[in-house]
């Protein structure tokens, strides 16, 4: 039997998907079998509700969110066969895009049509939607590339379209032989087949995804009912039947030599007429990205570090992509595109892009979505008209029309997306917390339909209806063929069984918007007197982006950073598809586990508290923070940092956990274990008074073992030991050795509250490099990080840490004497956290100290870009060396400094280990409750490529890894020692004569 859950917790993780949207389903299902799809059928018969079939949940018009039973099919996820000669798979409806394609790949074949989403949307998705993506010039729809299905009506019996042809199969089947029987009929009848012709958008535009399609089935089910079916089902968005199995074409791999022109346009109209230069010229894309969403992607980490070859701020941003087998063949091409467009003076630049960094320029572009969430403030850039296609030469005079409505009606908006097709994602930049706002949103959506109308397009191209566009199908296609399509859903769902109200029969579009009008916050309420420990009003106020607004009170910035979530769903991608967000959900595959539901159930919480209807059978309690599922869903979270430059809408996860436990502590006390471990760099300072006793202790089995108990931590865990002397001293003992010189380069290095009592071996190898390498070294007066007081919420102390390293190194530091730390989280701290947590008359202090606080590799690289450091330095080392890089360090500047630093070792090869967070993430790894999913994190990808690493090389391979607590995961894990990347370099360097 499916797997049903009716708990706050999963009802509100579902209640929203990547729309404007919000309804709390009744329950969430995870069936495993088909029968367990038949007994949902029937219990949501007796019910008298509806199943909502789910797949990665990045739909846009609403698809997923409803009042019923939400059927989760991401857990049916096989590929079931894969044919490499007739170029076709079998496949299950969660079966991930990119993963399909990560199989595909070793028999030359791809499955072609790719969402931005692609890395974590399902095929069972794209199906519903009929998806499209950036190749669709070339490879078409969804709808294209299905052949066959097998799925389960509404009256609980199974299909399979293959099978159609069999004689008998249809007709021994009354109800399925009912459906056949119904689209045969239409099919005879010139009348219905005239209405069709006359109203259903040009067969030549390639973008069609509005309503049932119904012309394209009743076109080939005389000869063919079985794809027929197939042609209907798509885009049907799970409100016909449930889909179980899909068969899809396979395309061959693109050529291996592709590069992206990136035309700089002067104007956005400009951008529109370009498109049909680039169009001559055979390109395999063309995708459009306006000044608008460049400025966004500028704010977001990731996507800064991809647009690098953007040149200046062009109004629009053509990116054409060429294909062919040689790279003269896609050098031609590109050079008479350019030519083309510098002779229309529509462009002041254009940038080419080869190999590998073609991808980057892509994730930029598929981060479209996120980074518009990103936003700040209220108003935001809303999908309301963002997937209206017309043919691509009637698209200026479209947007000319569009532009002149929008004027019209006072408001801006952000234009991006398939370009080549005709196909513009429209978010005008609206804040539906107001009435304006919402009248607003209705009055874009009717005009544009409207518009798209006259221009003989089509109202969605890819994204589907849902209860966003449903509305408007009649002004569309007119009445006549809307009651066809209304007759299409009775026949196939009598009992209303399958997704009800999408498509046909929908509510008005502005009803259960995911804010409200004078949308008021339960946290606000709550927070007057007690003002934020983040300084969480700063980032709004000092946004510059156009359309952005600002915010009332911290509180209320507080909710706006966790509303940037709009539900796109980065953070569900799969440990095979790479980055550090989410691990959590990576190592589980639970929604719950996501950063998204955290996002969900924090806004849920703050915004309407015990008033919300997920807890209409909770008591109340004194304040929202009493509610017990905000433990619940943040207790899974590692404050890893990935989501912060992962997650495109900029959704500062690790930040918002800190915050709301602090508030919490303020309520309900401190937990012992987080009150210890926020103040173990303490203890250990003590400690170190004691070593002898402390270490003994500290190893002892009996006493290890009570002292774990205590703290509930878990056994299986190796409490660290205290150096014999702390880093200051061996660092201060050390440069006793060589004479003060006021023409060496002065560092000050970090004594982070790790290296110092714990591996102050280590920070003393960082001082003897730079000491080696002619630089003097200075370990300046201050206090811990605070890194572990961050981590575990205790805020209020983390406070006091920051405040007194700013205070105590503000005139100590300068460009030319930076900061330099060894570990990453704790050096990193400086940049990240204190500017937000310092008082309002220290932040620009803190921002400026920021700047000159670097890790080590990249003050190492710094120095080698301007010459003071080289691969003269370093002996050869005959050696490999595999590199797992700190989840901060990948987040806030990433690990390429670091494996360009171990490079300039001449002999050794870097491979940087395409893991995420090792899974230990400071004391969560060690917490009782934690340590088997930690080791699971840890078992996706790093332990298994430092066993195999090992195993086969083991004399000549170096496993590197910056992190304290990587190093220790490493360790305890595959029993590997790993060093740290800093030891290597010395291991590595030449001793001078």
């Amino acid at each position: 039997m499916a797997k049903i859950f009716s708990d706050s917790l999963h009802r509100i993780a579902y209640s929203t998907d990547a729309s404007t949207y919000r309804e709390v389903p009744q329950g969430v299902a995870y069936p495993e079998t088909v029968d367990d799809i038949k007994s949902l059928i029937k219990e949501a018969k007796q019910r008298k509700t509806h199943l909502i079939p789910r797949a990665g949940g990045t739909s846009i018009a609403g698809q997923v969110v409803g009042k019923g039973i939400v059927v989760d099919i991401k857990g049916w996820n096989k590929i079931l066969e894969i044919n490499q000669e007739e170029k076709w798979a079998w496949v299950q409806p969660g079966v991930v895009r990119d993963e399909l394609n990560i199989a595909l790949k070793p028999y030359g074949l791809h499955f072609s049509p790719e969402t931005s989403t692609s890395n974590r949307c399902c095929i069972g998705g794209m199906f519903g939607n009929n998806s499209c993506g950036t190749h669709s010039l070339i490879y078409g729809s969804t709808r294209h590339h299905v052949i066959a299905c097998k799925g389960i009506l509404s009256n609980g019996s199974e299909f399979d379209t293959e099978k159609f042809a069999e004689d008998g199969y249809c007709y021994t089947r009354p109800f399925l032989e009912s459906l056949v029987r119904q689209l045969n009929r239409w099919a005879k009848d010139e009348a219905i087949r005239n209405l069709v012709e006359e109203n259903y958008p040009d067969k030549t535009l390639q973008r069609r995804s509005c309503g049932y399609a119904i012309d394209e089935a009743i076109e080939i089910v005389e000869e063919n009912p079985g794809l027929a079916f197939c042609k209907l089902l798509a885009g049907s968005e799970g409100t016909l039947a449930f889909i179980t199995e899909i068969k899809v074409s396979l395309d061959p791999l693109p050529p291996k030599e592709k590069m992206v022109v990136c035309a700089h346009c002067i104007t956005l109209e400009g951008s529109f007429e370009a498109n049909l230069i680039a169009l001559k010229h055979k390109p395999a894309a063309v995708e459009l990205m306006d000044g608008k969403i460049l400025e966004l992607s500028f704010q977001n980490l990731e996507q800064k570090r991809n647009s690098f070859f953007v040149e200046g701020m062009p109004a629009a941003l053509l990116i054409a992509e060429f294909w062919g087998d040689t790279r003269e063949e896609i050098d031609a091409k590109a050079a008479a595109f350019e030519e083309d467009a510098k002779a229309s003076g529509l462009v002041y630049t254009n940038t080419r892009v080869y190999g590998y960094d073609v991808a980057k320029v892509w994730d930029l572009r598929k981060a479209g979505l996120g980074v518009l969430s990103g936003m700040k403030g209220d108003a935001k850039p809303i999908g309301v008209i963002e997937d209206t296609a017309v043919a691509p030469e009637r698209l200026p005079a479209y947007m000319k029309d569009f532009r002149e409505m929008l004027e019209r009606l006072h408001t801006s908006c952000v234009y991006y997306g398939h370009i080549s097709t005709g196909e513009l994602h429209l978010r005008p930049i609206i804040n539906i917390k107001t009435a304006e706002g919402k009248k607003l949103f209705r009055e874009i959506a009717e005009e544009t339909a409207k518009l798209v109308r006259k221009h003989k397009g089509s109202l969605s191209g890819e994204h589907g209806d849902g209860r966003l566009r449903g509305e408007f199908i009649p002004l569309m296609y007119g009445e006549e063929v809307y009651q066809l399509m209304r007759e299409v859903k009775h026949c196939w769902d009598p009992d209303g069984v399958f997704n009800m109200n999408k498509i046909v029969d929908t509510p008005p579009m502005d009803e259960w918007l995911r804010f409200e009008v004078g949308q008021k916050y339960k946290v606000e309420e709550e927070l007057l007197s007690n003002n934020t420990y983040y300084n969480w009003r700063a980032a709004f106020d000092e946004c510059k982006v156009e359309g952005a607004s600002g915010v009332r009170s911290q509180a209320h910035a507080l909710m706006c950073s966790i509303e940037q979530c709009n539900g796109a769903g980065a953070c569900l991608k799969s440990n095979l598809i790479g980055g550090t967000m989410c691990p959590a959900y990576m190592v589980s595959n639970d929604e719950t586990k996501s950063t998204r539901a955290r996002a969900n159930i924090l806004r849920e919480i703050l915004t309407r508290g015990f008033e919300s209807e997920a807890f209409k059978d909770v008591v109340a309690g004194k304040s929202v923070f009493d509610i017990k599922e905000l433990s619940e869903v943040l207790d899974s979270c590692l404050a890893c940092k990935g989501c912060l430059s992962e997650c495109p809408s900029n959704v500062d996860m690790t930040k918002l956990r800190s915050e709301i436990l602090q508030q919490k502590y303020d309520r309900h006390g401190t937990p012992f274990r987080s009150w210890m471990v926020a103040r173990m760099a303490k203890m250990e300072e003590f400690g170190a008074m004691v070593r002898p006793f402390y270490n003994f202790f500290a190893t002892f089995k009996p006493s290890a073992w009570v002292i774990k108990k205590i703290v509930r931590f878990s056994t299986e865990r190796q409490i660290p030991k205290l150096s014999r002397y702390s880093m200051r001293k061996l660092v201060e003992i050390e440069n006793k050795k060589y004479k003060a010189d006021p023409s060496k380069r002065k560092v000050y290095l970090f004594a982070d509250e790790f290296t110092n009592h714990q591996e102050a071996e280590l920070g003393l190898t960082f001082a003897k490099l730079l000491l080696k390498l002619g630089y003097a070294v200075e370990i300046p007066k201050h206090v811990e990080s605070g890194r572990a007081a961050f981590s575990k919420g205790c805020l209020k102390l983390a406070k006091k840490y920051a405040v007194k390293n700013v205070q105590m190194l503000q005139y100590v530091t300068s460009d030319e004497t930076p900061l330099v730390g060894i570990e990453p989280s704790c050096i990193l701290s400086f940049r990240d956290e204190y500017p937000d947590i310092v008082p309002a008359e220290l932040r620009e202090t803190a921002k400026k100290l920021a700047k000159n606080c670097l890790l080590f590799d990249e003050f190492i690289m710094r120095e080698v870009q301007v010459g003071r450091i080289s691969s003269e330095s370093f002996r050869e080392l005959s050696a490999e060396i595999f590199l797992h890089g700190h989840c901060h360090q990948k987040s806030l500047i990433g690990v390429g400094k670091c494996a360009e630093m171990l490079r300039l070792i001449p002999g050794v090869k870097v491979n940087v280990i395409p893991s995420g967070c090792c899974g230990m993430a400071g004391s969560f790894g060690y917490e009782k409750e934690h340590y088997e999913i930690s080791k699971a994190i840890g078992e996706m990808v790093l332990f298994p490529t430092v066993r195999k690493a090992t195993e086969s090389k083991e004399d000549n391979v170096i496993v590197a890894a910056p992190g304290t607590s990587c190093r220790q995961q490493i360790f305890e894990g595959t029993g590997v020692k790993a060093l740290h990347p800093i030891s290597v370099l010395f291991v590595a360097l030449k001793e001078k004569d």
